[in-house]
């Protein structure tokens, strides 16, 4: 069962060929697709969408590169919408939540502190409804790390993993699976294809992050940035699957297998 563990199909880059895109994948194979939020001004638009066709899942959040215009009555509403949706079968969980330490703005001091409190107060809400959360963790590793030691029996994905062996282990220890997507996919990527080669098998999920992230083979030397989507998790899937020596069926049938883990909520849909 392939499963894109991440993938912001509400995106822009979508709006000319959404249907398209998803009938795409579902060629590919691709069977489900979790699409998260990430500001209170999507929190609709992911869930309109993971309802208009069958393998549509979402979760709501709020991403760390929305933090500085976010305000706190976005956490009310996420708390508000995340209760409710509860009912939901489509719903999966909190996300996309983290924090940024790459983006030179969100370094920053007050900015840093500010990303913190978010990630946190997203990070008890989780723990309240007893959901999964799906972080993001550009250079930012060791910090959310902290947070999550803080509270216990949290699990989730740790969203385009690229830390170290240790980092790794450590996520792994708290509970977490680490999603793998067009990164591995560059020769030149060597650690994070390390990562993908050697870490067990039962922590590593699929995921696109698509728009974004885009595999080598889509690559156009001085050409237009090109645009990642669903349907390509097949393939990332199959370079796993040289990366480990193993049948690209194994690749998906673990990863499916620890995806429903870490999102146990996937699995009351019927994907």
């Amino acid at each position: 069962m392939l499963i894109d563990t991440h993938c912001h199909l509400d995106a822009a880059e979508f709006d000319a060929d959404r249907e398209d895109v998803i009938k795409r994948g579902e060629a590919a194979g691709v069977q489900a697709i979790v699409i998260p939020a990430v500001s209170r001004a999507n929190f609709d638009v992911v869930e309109t969408l993971a309802h208009s066709f069958p393998g549509g899942r979402y979760a709501l959040g709020i991403h760390p590169i929305a933090v500085p215009h976010a305000q706190e009555e976005d956490l009310a509403l996420l708390a508000e919408r995340a209760e409710a949706a509860l009912s939901d079968e489509r719903f999966v969980g909190i996300g996309e939540i983290g924090l940024d330490f790459f983006i030179p703005a969100l370094k920053e001091p007050a900015m840093r502190d500010k990303q913190s409190r978010f990630f946190d107060a997203q990070l008890k809400l989780a723990q309240k409804l007893a959901l999964p959360v799906i972080v993001h963790v550009r250079r930012s590793q060791d910090e959310v790390l902290k947070f999550l030691r803080r509270r216990e029996g949290l699990q989730g994905i740790a969203h385009a993993f690229n830390g170290s062996f240790q980092q790794a282990e450590q996520f792994i220890q708290q509970g977490f699976v680490l999603g793998f997507g067009g990164a591995m996919t560059f020769e030149r990527a060597l650690q994070i294809r390390r990562l993908a080669e050697c870490l067990p098998l039962d922590s590593l999920v699929l995921e696109t992050d698509a728009p974004d992230i885009p595999p080598a083979w889509l690559g156009k030397p001085g050409g237009a940035r090109p645009r990642n989507e669903p349907g390509e998790v097949a393939r990332i899937g199959q370079e796993m699957a040289k990366l480990r020596g193993l049948a690209l069926d194994d690749i998906i049938d673990v990863t499916a297998e620890n995806a429903f883990r870490a999102l146990p909520r996937l699995s009351l849909a019927g994907v």
